[in-house]
């Protein structure tokens, strides 16, 4: 066989299918895999007839491969990558190409990023969404990295990426760990979009006491709307699975959420960024309170709760439920944009943002249908502020307030915890609030450590202390932000 395009290393599931994604489209794949039992199995039982060797060496997998070499790792995340890479610097080139296609964080592919171009390798980390089935016919790739290396790797990667239209959902983000930064911050909204989806289920059937099956058909209804979206689709999906004795499934799965550390990671960089990501990190928080199975259960029978759901007109309570649901999702969406506009301008990185749109409209994890109109705000306004301000989005969330704040009462009533939904509508209140409660805190903390405070009726910009208690002086403590 000729040398190939390409070379992947680590055939785990989404290795895998990239590999056959690739090779459907004509371009011709080497692959290694640490455990050659793995690449044997893979190339006996899904390979075929289709353009793809194999390799059992990394100086085999190297030579297989036409100049400029194009490697990509499908490894986990971490120190795995690096040895991989180190183990490859040797075998390449001036001008070849690593890519890390795992869900690496960024401040990692920025470090590599740096080092492999003092040696002359060209780096890209791009984060791949849409799991198993994307991987396989089509996922959302985000590219960022060393931009001389995207000419190299864009036929393949737009050739496998979903497509909305004749619009592949792939397209370069931008240097150093943008690609990866964005993934991570679509993975954060996964995480909130998520949530929501199990409080509105929760708020159904425990709340309103219905069936699986009748959820079911709710979130399947509510899938041809405005609320269409995979994480919908498959939510109707879950609730529809029966299990061997032909009881539903998911009343059978333990309510122990895993995490992989993305969700956090987000939180974590809305913190140093000074982003109010509040329903996103409420989401990693839900998932961290339900890891404490054995201590829920404990406390169910020692906290003992007054909570009773009030009688409600079923119907115009699950139009309140949808609406919170929609209303919600905007919010998550909102704050998402407004962390990457806050490290575009801190990591100097030039993010399309309706771009970013586009490549999340297909093949990955978190598409839906109001996408196309974030990309439209984005092109109209690529300063934009808040998605909120724009009027589509506005209207929205008019439209869905009163229903929004009726479902959270329900809630709130039946004694349901909702952390994701109430503090979507706790971001919006505060967003909106021209005059909010912070004038309380500045008098705080000038009160006990002279931290000073701006006035409303002076310049902004210009500091003030006030001696509180009359033994306190006019010394002042430095004014500084975090």
């Amino acid at each position: 066989m000729q040398q190939s395009d390409i070379g992947l290393i680590g055939l785990a599931v989404m290795g895998q299918n990239l590999v056959l994604n690739m090779a459907d489209h004509g371009f011709k794949v080497s692959v290694y895999n640490r455990s050659a039992s793995k690449t044997d199995e893979f190339m006996a039982q899904r390979v075929g007839d289709l353009p793809i060797q194999a390799a059992y060496s990394l100086e085999d997998l190297v030579q297989q491969l036409a100049a400029p070499r194009k490697v990509m790792l499908m490894v986990k995340a971490g120190q795995v990558v690096d040895d991989f890479i180190a183990q490859l610097v040797p075998l390449l080139s001036q001008g070849d190409v690593i890519i890390d296609g795992g869900n690496s964080l960024y401040t990692d592919t920025t470090r590599r990023s740096r080092a492999l171009a003092e040696q002359g390798i060209h780096f890209i980390g791009t984060g791949v969404s849409g799991g198993e089935e994307g991987a396989r016919f089509g996922p959302s790739i985000m590219p960022g990295g060393h931009e001389q290396a995207w000419p190299l790797v864009k036929p393949i990667f737009q050739a496998i990426a979903a497509k909305v239209g004749d619009e592949a959902c792939c397209e370069w983000v931008g240097p150093e760990g943008a690609g990866h930064y964005v993934k991570m911050v679509h993975n954060g909204i996964e995480y909130g979009d998520m949530q929501l989806i199990a409080e509105a289920y929760q708020l159904m059937r425990f709340g309103l006491k219905m069936s699986a099956d009748e959820c079911q058909a709710v979130f399947a209804k509510w899938n041809t709307g405005v609320l269409d979206s995979y994480l919908i689709e498959i939510t109707a999906d879950i609730l529809k699975f029966k299990d061997t004795d032909g009881e539903p499934l998911i009343d059978k799965v333990l309510d122990a959420a895993g995490q992989k550390g993305t969700g956090k990671w987000t939180g974590i960089n809305s913190l140093e960024l000074g982003v109010p990501l509040t329903l996103i990190t409420e989401s990693v928080y839900a998932r961290c309170l339900s890891a404490l199975k054995s201590q829920r259960v404990t406390a169910q029978g020692v906290l003992t709760s007054q909570a009773q759901a009030p009688a409600v007109d079923r119907e115009a309570m699950l139009q309140a439920i949808h609406d919170a649901l929609y209303a919600s999702k905007i919010i998550s969406y909102t704050q998402g944009y407004m962390l990457m506009k806050q490290a575009a301008a801190d990591y100097d990185w030039p993010l399309n943002y309706g771009g970013i749109a586009l490549m999340w409209r297909g093949g990955c994890i978190i598409r839906s249908r109001f996408l196309g109109e974030i990309k439209q705000a984005y092109e109209q306004n690529p300063d934009l502020d808040s998605l909120m301000l724009t009027p589509f989005f506005t209207q929205a969330l008019t439209q869905s307030e009163m229903n929004w704040r009726q479902a959270i009462v329900f809630g709130v009533q039946a004694g349901i915890a909702m952390p994701a939904l109430s503090a979507a509508l706790a971001f919006y209140d505060g967003y909106r609030t021209a005059k909010g409660s912070a004038n309380m805190i500045q008098a705080q903390r000038d009160y006990f450590g002279a931290h000073t405070y701006e006035r409303t009726d002076r310049p902004r910009g210009e500091w003030h202390h006030t001696d509180w208690v009359g033994s306190g002086g006019l010394a002042h403590s430095t004014t500084y932000e975090v």
